[in-house]
């Protein structure tokens, strides 16, 4: 496990780009993961990444990586260069929220954590500025990865905002999590919803039958068979990118996508 020490969790952590947990159904089984896409070696505190294709998914064996890389954010121009031989996943979306025009050219997929750190980071540094910058040509679809055994609260944030999703408010209340202005807990839950004008009753007789549970660990187990393990990792039209990557990396991938560059 990745995970920093799971009694102190940084905001703003400096070098991993994401956490991960070992799935617990899973039967870890060691394969190489063949690197067949880089960008040139960095300069000093430049962002140090790879992309590596194919991704080796095969049930209970640890994530692949496409891209992985460190939290450095400061150098703008770093270059992603794609092989010809990239491959695409076909990750299912499952009806859950989403952002965006159904018809937009570039569907992203994430894989998150309420409670995760690294998450949290790339919500605050670049999520809402994908999302303006791209306006009308991204479509972002919220899926939950709760890791179980270090983010206690990353089940039931992930079930609240499932109820707040069922009165219509689920990327109101999702933003509402991540800005963790109460906390994450059950009268942090109920705030955020009066917060946000919901039928407060309506909404905590969902979160205490828990009435989302399902719904969480079927997309927790849905991720773990695809070899998820960490968050956030995201599917950029199928393309997996694993870790808080910053803007800059995004925005090379998705341009590309839109010239048609990537096959």
């Amino acid at each position: 496990m990745d995970d920093t020490n799971s009694n102190y969790e940084p905001k703003y952590p400096e070098q991993n780009p994401g956490e991960s947990q070992t799935p617990q159904s899973a039967n870890f089984n060691s394969a190489p993961v063949k690197r067949i896409i880089r960008r040139p070696p960095p300069r000093s505190n430049a962002l140090t990444m790879w992309i590596t294709l194919p991704l080796v998914f095969l049930l209970g064996l640890g994530f692949g990586w496409l891209l992985r890389g460190q939290s450095d954010t400061s150098n703008a121009n770093s270059q992603v260069t794609i092989d010809e031989n990239v491959k695409r996943y076909d990750v299912s979306m499952d009806g859950d929220p989403s952002q965006g025009p159904e018809n937009a050219p570039v569907t992203i997929i994430e894989f998150s954590d309420y409670q995760c750190p690294y998450c949290t980071k790339w919500y605050d540094d670049v999520y809402a500025r994908l999302m303006k910058d791209y306006e009308g040509k991204i479509r972002f679809v919220y899926r939950d990865f709760p890791l179980y055994s270090i983010h206690p609260q990353a089940q039931s944030a992930a079930e609240a905002a499932n109820c707040a999703g069922e009165q219509g408010a689920y990327y109101q209340y999702h933003d509402a999590l991540f800005g963790q202005k109460n906390g994450l807990d059950a009268q942090a839950y109920s705030l955020y919803a009066s917060e946000l004008n919901l039928n407060v009753e309506q909404f905590n007789q969902c979160v205490s039958e828990r009435r989302f549970q399902a719904e969480v660990e079927a997309d927790f187990k849905y991720a773990s068979s695809l070899g998820v393990s960490s968050t956030p990792t995201f599917f950029v039209n199928g393309l997996a990118v694993v870790g808080a990557q910053p803007y800059e990396v995004f925005k090379q991938i998705i341009d590309k996508e839109l010239a048609g560059d990537i096959p």
